[in-house]
């Protein structure tokens, strides 16, 4: 079965911790800080593979995480970086959250390779954080923490022109007999169950890629029969032929199955509605003499007005199909060029990372001690005696879980918290 989409959950790498260590040598015996930092965790990466045309790999394997970065060591040894994971997908895969449906990524035109989500950053090792006023920092920084989603993978073919139409028109026959295409053919209901790509070539003009949505019916924008699975496809195509059974072979009305599907399109999404058309009136080597006033002159008469040609066709004999290619790539030409790309929506690195403030909570004695580079700098600058200061400095405190880390080593109302030259009693 054509795998079109997929459900997967994502992993970039956690930057490896920063070390605490001191240097310790003969005759040395109170060496500074030489804590090594921790290696960068590995990328979560998506690339296009032109080998491949469906989506089913990940239909089996569902989670992926790319390496996480190594602790670094003593003697200022860095950690080894974690390893990269490269996630490779067909082309015109969109990539979008989970939860909200917003677009991450599309995998098509110029875009091949995207790091979706990075790797966080390698924590620093205490040998960053002497100063002339703290020359025995105990505490190094933590690595920057992975980033994880669930995504939903979902491949739309990248073609400018789209077969639309009802089960049975042709559409199949059609696309056998204009492009290179070699799509299952036969007489029954839904004997197209994958989307069909073809190339038109066209001798003195400009060549297209067309493909062949399958099952469209009528409720297929909720969900009814096939359609639902396939209507996806269409996003990309600049221009819709639309093909119907002018002779009315299985006793339909062609007129009203042109406004049926449109009404299904515009259920879907309304802007593909607004796309330009083209009728293909299938089948007209099954018309008889008398009856043709009843389903192509009726085509014509109902649709052309509305800025919509329609084309007699037979894709059996192939009458009327070198007119129908030829005006629907000078159609094509005139349009704006440009690939319909689904622009990114959602950004992994500004929804989901977050940096963590190395700091350490330590009881000594009848006191609280806490320590961090980032709480010494923010003490030079904040007025405590102001309140708005003070306001700030508590904002600060809880921000950053500070107070989170008192509460879990058992601080109490009226127990005094030390940070560097200020002391203070705690209170909630």
């Amino acid at each position: 079965m054509f795998a079109d989409r997929a459900k997967i959950w994502i992993r970039s790498g956690k930057g490896g911790d920063g070390h605490c260590s001191f240097r310790r040598e003969l005759y040395v015996p109170n060496g500074g800080p030489d804590g090594g930092d921790g290696g960068k965790g590995g990328d979560l990466i998506f690339e296009v593979d032109e080998g491949l045309n469906t989506l089913v790999d990940y239909r089996h394997k569902r989670k992926y995480a790319a390496g996480d970065g190594e602790e670094g060591g003593k003697r200022k040894c860095h950690g080894k970086n974690g390893k990269d994971l490269v996630l490779r997908v067909p082309e015109g895969t969109v990539i979008k959250e989970s939860k909200t449906g917003k677009v991450i990524a599309d995998m098509s035109g110029d875009n091949r390779r995207q790091v979706v989500l990075k790797g966080g950053r390698g924590g620093l090792g205490n040998q960053h954080f002497a100063t002339s006023t703290m020359q025995v920092p105990k505490y190094a920084q933590p690595g920057q923490p992975a980033m994880e989603l669930e995504v939903n993978l979902e491949l739309k073919v990248i073609a400018d022109v789209g077969l639309i139409g009802f089960p049975n028109v042709g559409k199949s026959t059609f696309l056998s007999r204009v492009t290179n295409a070699q799509p299952k053919i036969a007489n029954y209901h839904f004997t197209t169950l994958n989307p069909n790509l073809g190339v038109v070539d066209l001798e003195g003009n400009k060549g297209f890629v067309i493909a062949d949505i399958p099952g469209l019916i009528e409720g297929a924008s909720q969900g009814v029969g096939l359609g639902h699975e396939f209507l996806r496809h269409i996003e990309r195509t600049k221009m819709m032929i639309h093909i119907v059974d002018a002779a009315g072979t299985e006793g339909r009305d062609p007129v009203d199955d042109v406004y049926k599907i449109n009404a299904e399109l515009n259920a879907y999404n309304p802007d593909i509605a607004k796309r330009p058309q083209v009728i293909a009136a299938n089948k007209i080597d099954l018309i008889y003499e008398g009856d043709e006033e009843n389903s192509l002159e009726r085509l014509k008469k109902e649709f052309e007005p509305q800025g919509i040609k329609v084309f007699p066709i037979s894709g059996v004999s192939g009458q009327g199909l070198k007119e129908l290619l030829y005006y629907v790539s000078e159609q094509i030409q005139t349009m704006d060029v440009a690939p319909i790309r689904f622009e990114q929506e959602f950004f992994p690195e500004d929804e989901l990372i977050y940096e963590e403030l190395p700091f350490t909570v330590e009881k000594e004695k009848d006191m609280y001690v806490v320590e961090g580079p980032k709480i010494e700098k923010m003490l030079g600058y904040t007025n405590l005696d102001s309140e708005k200061g003070f306001a700030f400095f508590q904002k600060f405190l809880k921000e950053t879980g500070i107070l989170q880390q008192l509460e879990e080593k058992g601080i109490q109302e009226g127990d005094t918290v030390k940070m560097y030259g200020l002391q203070f009693d705690y209170y909630k």
